[in-house]
């Protein structure tokens, strides 16, 4: 059974048991300034849990991409990506325990066909200070399910203490495995947070105990159980019962109770083929092939280049779907961790002979595997190719003389301890982030003063702003043609929103560059489509006016009293730079018919004519932070 099979079979079983399947969500999360990014099917429907009504309905169900940037140096193992998809399933407020614990067992068991000999589960133990019962009623629905089959399934109370004994199928296990809150353990939600237990579902992939994977592990020393880490057991799918809400006097429950399922795909296709190495799944098949074409080594001969055939196949695969979704290589933000990938996986390409470009083969095949069911790689392939090779071949022009720069900071390095300074060096000079450099100096016994790289970091982001600020006041670092262009389309659009959105939409940041804008502004809603397209329509039809476009120097309360905005008036003294789009005597209204569109305090410069600026185009509308929006545009 194929990975895109298995995916498929999940989505079909909870169709039929009156389930809305729902697209996956952007790996950029849309309304959650919280994040960077997507790392679970559950955030997308926080809002839905938390009791707002899912326009699909009460039954949902999805496979979700996800990645998580917190796991970039956990790659290498047999189990841990950065990029998965998490099949889901949500009840809000409709079916509950009885009804989810059977439907993952059928579709195990049933669908999947896995041996139910070698399944095993998990549940709460309770929490007595804080009034919370043990979930024996999960416990027993498995207990139910088992003796289905034939096997009576004993349950473990202690199994961190007594490992497992003979027989026990279903264990106990406190709050710090077996509950979910978004703040985590039951004493660190806040007032108001709902929460609840969960039930873990495990694959055992050496049930004889042949290969003795935990008397040969480094936790030999303590009782194996499903949550060792010796690699026997891996979890595949967690059910949370969100069935409680904190209050000021401890838990209660809550009115609408809900289910959240979410079983990790290529977790649940190991168990399927009984191999705990996620990298042999089918899903992985061509993309381990470029890599063993490029390299001319093969995939599990040696336990180093294994190691670096697994960061190479996550990293590229997780890059591939990271600038689909819009995060290209860049030095912020999610575009930050697209880099670091990128960037490590020609770093751990050495480790296998690699030294010429070889990126875009890897990311060929990834979008090969996952064309059919995500056919919108297939669409952006050429921009995804284009943005692998351009960062590719921008490394690779720094990265041999960065590794004899590194050398060489070694050999003057006395305490095993690489400075800040040499470490912002690489970082700036020759590309590498600092995680990279950690791990160069991990592997040769060093570490790195990260306190005083953040201090130089700062220092450098200090004269940056001078030298932006020295040579345009007014908040551009370039005044070129172009640039100058886009800082009167900021203007034209501002004036837009706050007609279209009401005068609280202010602008709280801009950044110009030859090539593109972006706005920032307070609102907090995410604009419909068609306030988008008024708002593009206003910008238009303000440059197709030709207005003219002029300043005054003016006293603050004069300019006050002839409606120009200012953005931060604490920083402007008694006389102000005013730049009027139309005529300077008229009073704003962001109508192309009136003859003055736009006022604010500026220091310029500016178009002299509206008509000279092209045709304004919105690519993007998103959230920024908590209140305030971004837009993105270009002009044509």
């Amino acid at each position: 059974m194929t990975t895109h099979e298995i995916r498929q079979k999940y989505l079909e079983f909870f169709k039929e048991n009156g389930h809305a399947i729902v697209p996956s969500a952007s790996l950029l999360p849309e309304n959650d300034p919280t994040t960077l990014f997507t790392g679970s099917g559950m955030q997308p429907m926080v809002p839905y849990l938390l009791g707002q009504k899912h326009p699909q309905g009460t039954r949902i169900a999805d496979s979700q991409k996800s990645f998580r940037s917190g796991d970039i140096e956990e790659v290498g193992d047999n189990r841990h990506t950065t990029f998965f998809e998490m099949l889901g399933n949500w009840s809000l407020g409709d079916y509950f325990k009885e009804q989810q614990i059977p439907w993952m067992w059928n579709f195990l068991v049933e669908i999947l066909k896995l041996d139910p000999k070698n399944l095993y589960f998990t549940c709460f133990r309770g929490l007595e200070n804080a009034g919370i019962p043990k979930d024996t009623e999960s416990a027993q629905i498995w207990q139910k399910l088992f003796a289905s089959v034939g096997i009576e399934a004993k349950i473990g109370e202690n199994p961190e203490r007594d490992g497992m004994q003979e027989g026990e199928k279903i264990f106990y296990f406190s709050e710090k495995k077996n509950w979910w809150s978004r703040s985590g353990t039951p004493e660190k939600m806040p007032i108001g947070e709902p929460g609840g237990p969960d039930t873990e579902m495990f694959w055992d992939f050496d049930p004889e105990n042949v290969q003795n994977l935990h008397e040969n592990s480094a936790w030999n020393n303590v009782p194996c159980h499903v949550n060792c880490d010796c690699g026997r057991f891996m979890e595949i799918g967690n059910n949370v019962f969100m069935q409680y809400q904190k209050t000021a006097n401890g838990f209660e429950l809550l009115p609408q109770q809900n289910v959240d399922f979410g079983g990790g795909l290529e977790r649940i296709a190991a168990a399927v083929n009984n191999n705990p190495d996620v990298f042999t799944i089918d899903l992985f098949d061509t993309i381990r092939g470029a890599i063993e074409t490029a390299s001319g080594k093969m995939y599990g001969a040696d336990a180093s280049e294994t190691y670096a055939f697994r960061v190479v196949m996550d990293h590229l695969r997780a890059a591939t779907f990271l600038i689909a979704d819009t995060a290209v290589p860049s030095n912020k933000d999610q575009g930050y961790f697209t880099r670091r990938l990128v960037r490590r996986a020609i770093r751990y390409a050495r480790n296998l002979n690699v030294y010429e470009n070889f990126c875009v083969r890897v990311v060929e095949a990834v979008i090969a595997t996952y064309k059919d069911a995500y056919p919108y790689l297939l669409q952006k392939q050429a921009q995804i190719i284009f943005e692998i090779e351009k960062e590719e071949k921008k490394f690779r022009n720094t990265l041999e003389q960065g590794l004899k720069i590194f050398e060489e900071i070694l050999k003057r390095t006395d305490n095993n301890k690489i400075s800040g300074k040499d470490a912002f060096d690489l970082n700036q000079s020759y590309g590498f982030p600092l995680e990279i450099t950690e791990e160069l100096a991990k592997e040769r016994g060093y570490s790195v003063d990260t306190l005083s790289f953040e201090e130089e970091k700062s220092k450098h982001q200090a004269l940056s702003r001078a030298g932006a600020e020295q040579k345009f006041k007014g908040g551009l670092a370039d005044t070129g043609e172009m640039s100058v262009k886009y800082h009167t389309a900021t203007h034209l659009l501002h004036a837009a929103l706050r007609k279209i959105l009401g005068a609280s939409a202010t602008q709280k940041g801009s950044n110009i560059t030859p090539e593109r804008m972006r706005f920032d502004f307070a609102h907090s809603e995410k604009m419909t489509p068609e306030q988008i397209q008024e708002a593009e329509d206003l910008v238009n039809a303000a440059i197709q006016r030709d207005y003219p476009v002029t300043f005054q120097e003016l006293p603050l309360e004069i300019a006050k009293t002839k409606q120009a905005i200012g953005l931060f008036e604490e920083n402007y003294g008694t006389m102000v730079k005013v730049y009027t789009v139309g005529d300077p005597e008229g009073l704003p209204q962001a109508d192309p018919s009136a003859a003055t569109f736009s006022r604010e305090l500026c220091g310029g410069p500016h178009v002299q004519h509206t008509g000279t600026m092209g045709h304004f185009k919105i690519v993007k509308e998103e959230a920024c932070s908590a209140g305030i929006r971004r837009i993105k545009a270009i002009l044509e």
